[in-house]
């Protein structure tokens, strides 16, 4: 029997709501819906850590954070009502992960996008991959989504000046099907998308921003105030809720990404893989409705 190849895509500080086949009337994610439409819907499924490392590294070891050791984003930590939880700022090379028990199988193993669990002796070759693009020790594109984006993993020279970086990984992703052996794979796609800075492309700002006054929605404020933020270093600020999606920026982000996603499901068609491929599609936690500028 063939064994089946295996696709996972992750995209990060996506919120539950931010797909059409989810719910959402603003956002447009055509492709998702479809690949949604044509496979199974899980609507009580729930991340095991709101914040991203502890979230990747149980889905690459099937295991809670606490049993791990890494109970926070790495790099993070915050002073509450309660003291922080010690943590380990790596995924420890002592776990089997899953790209090492598929790779012991006989898969090829690629991963591309963030990673965001260790340092350089913890990069995704040290977990099982036996390819790795754009990889590294970095939690966001914080340089920006627009090339340069000074990745230690991806050489800028690589693509021409202001590629985006969604489209990028998604380039590489598809070479990575395109030039596959006989050896069934495993393709780890995960996306810095959505993840602040919100930047998107122009054009698809304009339409959104089109959009959101033909819906009138920015007529309407789209925040409301709460209580104060439970950590020290915030807590003379007030918490900040978005109760609706009407960020053109953000949308346009989430666009590019359902974009990207519909060029790797055609690749996979174009391969004549479909009908052995299985595709798993998530985000790391959920949408930033509180933080960081409350985009969704």
């Amino acid at each position: 029997m063939k064994r089946p190849n295996i696709v996972l895509i992750l995209i990060d500080d996506m919120g539950w709501k931010d797909l059409g086949c989810y719910g959402s009337t603003f956002y447009e994610t055509p492709n998702i819906d479809k690949l949604a439409a044509e496979g199974i819907s899980f609507t009580n499924a729930y991340s095991t850590c709101p914040v991203c490392s502890p979230a990747r590294a149980s889905i690459l070891t099937g295991k809670y954070p606490a049993r791990i050791g890494l109970t926070d984003y790495i790099g993070g930590s915050a002073r509450g009502k309660l003291l922080s939880a010690p943590y380990i700022d790596h995924l420890p090379l002592s776990e089997k992960s899953i790209a090492k028990v598929l790779k012991e199988s006989g898969y090829n193993t690629w991963h591309v996008g963030k990673w965001h669990l260790g340092g350089e002796e913890y990069y995704p070759a040290k977990h099982g991959f036996d390819i790795s693009v754009g990889g590294c020790h970095w939690g966001s594109a914080f340089k920006g989504y627009f090339n340069p984006w000074s990745i230690p993993t991806i050489d800028d020279k690589d693509a021409p000046e202001g590629t985006y970086l969604t489209d990028y990984l998604t380039d590489k992703a598809i070479e990575l099907i395109k030039n596959r052996t006989e050896k069934p794979f495993f393709l780890n796609v995960w996306y810095y998308s959505v993840h602040i800075p919100i930047m998107a492309k122009p054009e698809k700002i304009e339409y959104f921003r089109k959009k959101k006054e033909k819906l009138g929605l920015d007529k309407i404020y789209p925040f409301e105030l709460g209580e104060h933020f439970p950590t020290e270093r915030k807590k003379d600020l007030v918490i900040r809720r978005r109760k609706l999606q009407s960020s053109a920026n953000y949308a346009a982000m989430v666009h590019s990404v359902d974009e990207n996603v519909g060029k790797i499901l055609k690749a996979i068609e174009e391969s004549g893989e479909s009908e052995n491929t299985i595709i798993f599609f998530t985000s790391d936690n959920g949408g930033l409705a509180t933080a960081e500028g409350s985009p969704t």
